[in-house]
């Protein structure tokens, strides 16, 4: 059974570009990058040749894994519900260190600690779908640590 991906609106269409980019700009360009790697002559020990055909596994490779991914994502649409899902920004506060943070749940593709993206199923991702404003819950970090964590805002 194929897994399905969960992508927001933004994410399929982020990967949507980077595949027409793949496709129109990158594979052209080591195309023009093979044909001139196979001008200079003996192939057996020519280095750029070996670089654009690496380029090449490369980028066929990403087309490959975009095109599957696109083929079995689930877009999440944004509801208007007040409950944690897909897609919401979520503000938190961790009980007992006055410190908030604001994050996004998104699918595992998508996932970006660095930018606030967290994956729905993380720990805190996992802990935190269904809750709503209030809710008060109680997760394990991947590192065993214990946190508890009261859900301030869901837009």
């Amino acid at each position: 059974m194929e897994n399905t991906f969960k992508l927001t609106e933004q994410g399929y269409l982020k990967l949507q570009q980077e595949l027409e980019n793949l496709k129109d700009v990158d594979r052209k360009q080591n195309l023009e990058a093979l044909k001139e790697a196979r001008a200079q002559g003996d192939l057996s020990e020519n280095a750029d040749y070996d670089a654009a055909r690496e380029e090449q596994a490369r980028i066929e490779a990403r087309i490959k894994e975009i095109d599957n991914i696109l083929k079995h994502s689930e877009i999440i649409r944004e509801t208007n519900s007040k409950v944690v899902t897909i897609g919401k920004t979520v503000r938190i506060e961790f009980i007992g260190k006055n410190k908030e943070s604001e994050y996004t749940i998104v699918g595992h593709l998508e996932a970006n600690p660095m930018q606030g993206k967290i994956s729905n199923e993380s720990p805190i991702g996992k802990a935190l779908i269904g809750q709503k404003k209030g809710n008060k819950v109680t997760f394990k970090s991947e590192t065993g640590q214990e946190f508890k964590i009261e859900v301030k805002e869901v837009k």
